[in-house]
């Protein structure tokens, strides 16, 4: 049976694919990759893989940026 913590890894993984697959769509699927991200961030602190964590906030940051500029 999937742990609760794995599910939610899961959710994450596989929302931030959709929204990187849609992104030349709408900016707005750029804006969900960045939160799918966060997502991905505590997810991999909260397992204790930390370098996962860390790389997915700096992919956080680096598509709400792309999502900010893209607003013009």
């Amino acid at each position: 049976m999937m742990s609760a913590l794995t599910a939610f890894g899961l959710f994450a993984v596989t929302a931030m694919v959709v929204c990187y697959a849609f992104e030349s769509r709408s900016r707005w699927f750029t804006l969900g990759f960045a939160f799918a991200c966060v997502l991905g961030s505590i997810y991999g602190f909260l397992q204790g893989a930390w370098p996962f964590g860390l790389v997915e906030a700096v992919w956080s940051t680096i598509a709400a940026r792309k999502w900010w500029l893209a607003r013009n």
